[in-house]
């Protein structure tokens, strides 16, 4: 007996002393659960549009943080019926629970219980690994305990069911409610939370999409459970059974709006925050998008292309009976891109035919040939050189003389005519190419390339003179730009995208002020505004007056009919189109900007100004306007058939009346020889 005692006694000691190592060993690394206090787990980014709806998510885990007063008390209580019903009395670990749950599994032949009490799953959520092992189960254990003693059961509770995974890319009950139902979790009813509470056990198994008679069966068990809890009563649970759930299918924010806005927004915010707060850290996003603007660009883009493709015959990619693309030939493409004048609030860009076939966004990174779009910009420079609209100069055959032999430059008109004496009015309306290099070559190569960047274009610019031609490739971004200085009477406004950017304290850390810099003078732009609204009185913008109300623009076509634009503006936008292939091919016979891009723009801007008045576009000082010559451009005398009320910028109107006709054409030869 007495060996025995003995033995006994050293095998207790030795049990203790095995136990408290092996306690020492897992103390030693586990870590501090002080760090749940500063709870800031990964949250969704949010993106609005300009009426503050949501256009946009973006995430790794999709988590919406949730005051725990913020959801339904069933809802709880059928989180701690299905997962811990002895919550508020265990102290971590229950040992019952754990022994209930392993008779009732046995019972039935399958996991139908977890042993796991609401704390430990929320230790092992934050600090463990998923691995099964006794060394794991050892430490959640530890952790469970003291994290019972240093927080609240309502701590706890938050803690868990903001942090739990309900399936889908859902984290947290919050964004499990909107997955699910696509409603907050304060209005859920009893069905939906019990369908909820069912979830974090195997959320691929009991989802509600893929799996809708096991998530039923489920949520029958979490109702039954509720019951035997005494939170509900059984007329309560069959209620709930037999109350029908609209599972509504998950939204992709991000492609369902305006993708091409948003997938912007998402590069820029990387780019200057980072990918870690992007995804992160929950900000909220405020940009001045216009989804039904957005959604009209669209229309009008698809059908304004439709349509070219229907004239040219372009078949597009071929798919097969189940709508599968299986072969990619190449497809007609469009961007559009409409600024708020005044403010320079970017209301719609449309990058595409369709987001998810590509992400290239044409209106921001594509740079193509801008064509005849590109005139406005040398037509401005030579304003402020000393041009009036009433100046006079000879369209007529060109050539230039290269350094390399027979290298020869023959310019010419898009029809192949000259006219001969033009006034620079009609010579921009009716696109002339020639005159707009004698324009180019008279007031300078350099001078034009500097004009430009004020108007806020900076690609490269070629320097030569096929630059009056638009031959320097530039992005619709930065042609609606310059153009827009026209509009606000010679200010640059740098487009906004983002109005304010606020992090998840509701710290904001980017907040838009609009800057105005003046860059050319307001009697620049105006003249320019006129001499715009030529082009589409009469010019080859002509399509485009059906819109009936005051409007200034200009087409744009290429070489090869590579490139379609048209970019106009009224007094409320300034818009831009452009239409190609990607890999700059012909868009077919006639195919010019006036038949392939203006009816997009003019779509367009029928439906976002239907209803609204009208507006004509303010003249300021510093324009006077005088009746003149239409032939000479001088003031009209007795020799004048037709006259024309013009507008000049102050101090440039034609001093002599007209004498004879050839009083003021210049002399020159119809062949000159130069660079």
């Amino acid at each position: 007996m007495r060996w025995t005692l003995w033995f006994l006694l050293l095998l207790v000691a030795a049990g203790g002393l095995a136990i408290t190592a092996t306690f020492l060993y897992l103390n030693e690394g586990l870590p501090k659960i002080s760090s749940l206090k500063d709870y800031r787990p990964p949250v969704v980014t949010t993106v609005y549009s300009d009426d503050n709806r949501k256009i946009a998510e973006f995430y790794k885990e999709r988590r919406i943080v949730t005051p725990l007063t913020d959801m339904p008390g069933m809802l709880i209580d059928a989180f701690i019926s299905a997962e811990d019903s002895r919550f508020f009395k265990h102290k971590g670990i229950d040992v019952l629970s754990i022994l209930r749950a392993f008779f009732k599994n046995v019972g039935a032949g399958t996991i139908v219980q977890g042993g796991s009490t609401i704390t430990q799953q929320v230790t092992r959520s934050f600090f463990l690994t998923p691995e099964k092992s006794y060394i794991r189960k050892m430490k959640e254990a530890i952790l469970a305990y003291r994290i019972d003693r240093r927080f609240t059961k309502e701590e706890i509770l938050f803690l868990y069911l903001n942090q739990i995974y309900l399936g889908h890319g859902a984290y947290g009950v919050q964004a499990a409610a909107e997955n699910y139902f696509a409603k907050s979790v304060k209005e859920l009813n009893l069905a939906e939370c019990a369908m909820l509470a069912g979830l974090p056990q195997a959320p691929s198994r009991y989802s509600p999409f893929k799996h809708p008679r096991s998530a039923k069966e489920r949520q029958q068990y979490v109702l039954n459970r509720m019951v035997e809890e005494g939170y509900i009563t059984e007329a309560q649970a069959i209620a709930a059974f037999n109350t029908p759930l609209h599972i509504q299918p998950r939204r992709n924010w991000y492609l369902e709006e305006v993708p091409f806005y948003t997938e912007h927004v998402r590069r820029y915010v990387e780019q200057t925050y980072g990918q870690d707060v992007l995804f992160h850290e929950g900000l909220k996003i405020y940009t001045t998008a216009n989804i039904e603007m957005t959604k009209i660009a669209c229309e009008e883009m698809e059908k304004g292309v439709h349509a070219l493709e229907e004239r040219q015959g372009f078949q597009g990619p071929l798919r097969n009976l189940d709508g599968d693309q299986m072969e990619q030939r190449p497809i007609v493409q469009g961007a559009l891109l409409c600024i708020e004048a005044n403010t320079g609030n970017v209301k719609a860009m449309v990058g595409g035919r369709n987001f998810k076939d590509s992400q290239y966004n044409r209106a921001m990174q594509s740079r193509r040939q801008p064509g005849s779009a590109f005139k406005p910009v040398i037509y401005a420079a030579a304003l402020d050189k000393g041009y009036t609209p009433a100046t006079i100069i000879v369209d007529s055959p060109i050539v230039f003389q290269g350094h390399e032999k027979n290298a020869v430059w023959k310019p010419k008109n898009y029809n192949g005519t000259f006219l001969g004496p033009t006034l620079l009015r009609d010579a921009l309306a009716h696109s002339r190419n020639i005159v707009t290099i004698k324009i180019l070559r008279d007031i300078g190569i350099d001078y034009a390339i500097e004009y430009a960047r004020k108007l806020g274009i900076t690609s490269d610019l070629v320097h030569n003179l096929s630059l009056a031609l638009g031959s320097s490739e530039v992005s619709l971004f930065e042609l609606v730009r310059a153009y827009s200085v026209f509009a606000n009477q010679g200010a640059l406004i740098e487009p906004v995208f983002i109005k304010k950017i606020v992090d998840r304290s509701g710290r904001v850390l980017e907040e838009a002020r609009p800057t105005q810099k003046s860059v050319i003078d307001s009697s620049t732009a105006f003249v320019m505004t006129s001499l715009l609204e030529g082009v589409v009185k009469y010019g080859t913008g002509r399509r485009v007056s059906a819109l009936n109300r005051p409007v200034a623009g200009k087409t744009g076509t290429t070489n090869d009919l590579h490139d379609a634009w048209f970019v106009g503006y009224t007094p409320e936008y300034i818009t831009g189109v452009w239409v190609g292939f990607d890999e700059e091919s012909s868009l077919g016979n006639s195919e010019t900007g006036a038949k392939a891009a203006s009816p997009i723009w003019l779509g367009f801007m029928q439906r976002v100004l239907e209803g609204k008045p009208a507006h004509v576009f303010r003249v300021p000082e510093g324009v006077v306007f005088a009746r003149i010559d239409s032939q000479t451009g001088l003031l009209p005398g007795t020799e004048s058939k037709e006259t024309v009320f013009e507008c000049f910028k102050e101090g440039t109107v034609p001093s002599e009346p007209i004498k004879k006709p050839d009083a003021v054409i210049e002399p020159e030869d119809f062949f000159k020889l130069g660079l």
